[in-house]
């Protein structure tokens, strides 16, 4: 990936979304009220090799999301991560994914569900919602196994 597209990804992924979360949330904090919803992945369950930022950039929108969860708790403020997996948006041609095996391996979900789902977890103040049976078997066993098995996993996968 060229360096560009290194630091378009790190600043919609990353610096937007805090830069976003301390302008907006105050305001929902004194008001009482408020809902976040966040967009994370699969890919937030272990490293990922050939996609080492984006994996990464996910964790942090995952891990971030959980914190500002806590943290808000009390205030009427809500913050909800969505973790789906492969969702058929174009993101595999965008992110020149030509050698991944993560559209074929795993069947993509459809992105109208994964964001209805998003939302309906976010109007039940759930702070993650791992989004599809495959998603849910990824996380159970990213948790279960040694991280160097995950991460040679998401390398075969990631191609």
């Amino acid at each position: 990936m060229d360096e560009q597209k290194q630091t378009n990804l790190l600043q919609v992924n990353i610096v937007t979304l805090v830069q976003l979360t301390r302008y907006f949330m105050p305001g929902m904090i004194d008001r009482h009220y408020g809902k976040v919803l966040n967009l994370s992945s699969v890919a937030s369950f272990c490293a990922g090799p050939k996609m080492s930022l984006y994996y990464a950039s996910k964790e942090f929108v995952r891990s971030f999301s959980e914190a500002i969860a806590e943290e808000t708790k009390g205030t009427g403020v809500s913050v909800t991560a969505l973790c789906p997996g492969p969702t058929a948006t174009g993101f595999e041609k965008a992110a020149e994914m030509k050698n991944s095996k993560m559209f074929t391996f795993f069947k993509p979900t459809n992105a109208k569900d994964v964001a209805e789902a998003g939302y309906k977890a976010m109007m039940k103040k759930k702070v993650l919602l791992y989004y599809g049976a495959s998603t849910k078997l990824m996380n159970i066993g990213a948790r279960i196994a040694p991280r160097s098995i995950s991460r040679k996993f998401a390398g075969k996968i990631n191609g």
